[in-house]
């Protein structure tokens, strides 16, 4: 049997009445272009913000049409809401029934938030192999440390290192709600695509892929109630960063580098491309920042120092500090116990320990620049 095409997918959505009835969903503009891949059908509905919480059935009645299509094995239908440029969310009412209070979104910004999430901060990097993973893991445990209930998400489909970094392995289960249990160490809540597949197996995937994967990390887990979750973003400026800052209210991002001037750059990149989509940008931290010899205790600039410091300040964004490249950062997080963990108490951990601080300082205070709180949809 042959696969479906677009125009059929098209056609058969063109069955489906638009919210009003005065026309159907196609030519209302409300179907994003459609990606097929081996008989799975995905693409979204884009949808008034104010109206998200009650469209659930829209998004079904298209999602089973579509999987009646000879040769369609899946159809998966995402919401995406958006706003009109200076246009405030209207007040959505939360689990108990009870209309929060809300903080506009900056225009064109995603504002269904996940429930139970009070801050949503990305850990990101203009460029691979500068520790960005393990600082985030590490800043996860030292704000767990500090009292808050943290949760992590490796966003990085291609390259997942959250389950080495976290000592995790096996499969997670479902939880009594269809959603999927997240798997846990440490205290810390985690969902990575490194649970769904073999370590060595590489995801293959084109970025509709990608992106409907991350939507099901972010709203088809059981995270319960957490004060932050933290989000180890794929190196770079691609599909995921933008769905993400299209699909959520983020708290802000961190910005990981190492001092030289090649990261600096693409660190820059990353930096302006927050900015573009309005995302906060909570600060720099300088990774790798001095090698101190184990033996004789020199220190030795390996790829520069001071370099983040000068480019947060350049830049105008809060600088939240430096790690220096230290063995036993590395020792203990390839075999994951990281040091948070394996020596909570020790140098190394106070880093991570102070700029987890320095982080928290930065999220209290866009929370109360931007308003008492997101506004709170479920889909």
């Amino acid at each position: 049997m042959s696969e479906p095409t677009a125009e059929t997918v098209r056609e058969r959505l063109r069955s489906i009445a638009a919210p009003g009835g005065e026309t159907d969903i196609v030519s209302a503009g409300m179907v994003s272009d459609i990606f097929i891949a081996k008989g799975k059908v995905f693409f979204s509905l884009t949808v008034p913000a104010e109206v998200a919480d009650r469209l659930e059935p829209l998004r079904k009645a298209a999602e089973d049409s579509v999987r009646t299509i000879p040769g369609v094995e899946k159809a998966t239908v995402a919401l995406t809401a958006e706003r009109k440029g200076g246009q405030a969310a209207a007040p959505q009412r939360t689990a108990a029934g009870a209309a929060p209070a809300s903080k506009p979104a900056p225009a064109g910004r995603q504002t269904i938030a996940v429930p139970g999430i009070k801050a949503i901060v990305a850990i990101a990097s203009g460029k691979g192999g500068v520790g960005k993973s393990t600082t985030a893991v590490n800043l996860a445990l030292a704000l767990q440390q500090n009292g808050l209930a943290v949760g992590i998400l490796d966003a990085d489909v291609y390259g997942p290192s959250i389950p080495r970094l976290l000592g995790l392995s096996g499969k997670p289960e479902m939880a009594d709600d269809k959603l999927i249990r997240p798997m846990e160490n440490y205290g810390l809540k985690a969902m990575s695509m490194g649970f769904m597949v073999e370590e060595d197996t590489p995801m293959v995937w084109r970025g509709p892929m990608v992106t409907q994967a991350l939507t099901q990390m972010l709203r088809g887990v059981a995270w319960g109630e957490l004060d932050m979750l933290i989000v180890d973003m794929p190196p770079g400026t691609g599909d995921v960063q933008l769905s993400l800052a299209q699909q959520v209210p983020m708290a802000g991002a961190v910005i990981v580098s190492t001092p030289q001037d090649l990261a600096l750059l693409d660190a820059r990149k990353g930096l302006n491309m927050f900015r573009k989509v309005e995302v906060p940008v909570l600060g720099i931290v300088e990774n790798m920042s001095v090698f101190v010899c184990p033996d004789c205790g020199s220190a030795h600039s390996i790829f520069g120092h001071g370099g983040a410091r000068d480019e947060a300040e350049k830049l105008g964004v809060p600088f939240l500090g430096e790690v220096p490249l230290q063995m036993a950062i590395r020792e203990t997080s390839d075999a994951g116990t990281p040091v948070l963990v394996s020596d909570p108490d020790g140098k190394e951990s106070s880093f991570y320990r102070q700029i987890a601080t320095r982080l928290s300082e930065e999220v209290q205070r866009q929370d109360e620049t931007a308003g008492e709180g997101p506004s709170i949809v479920f889909e």
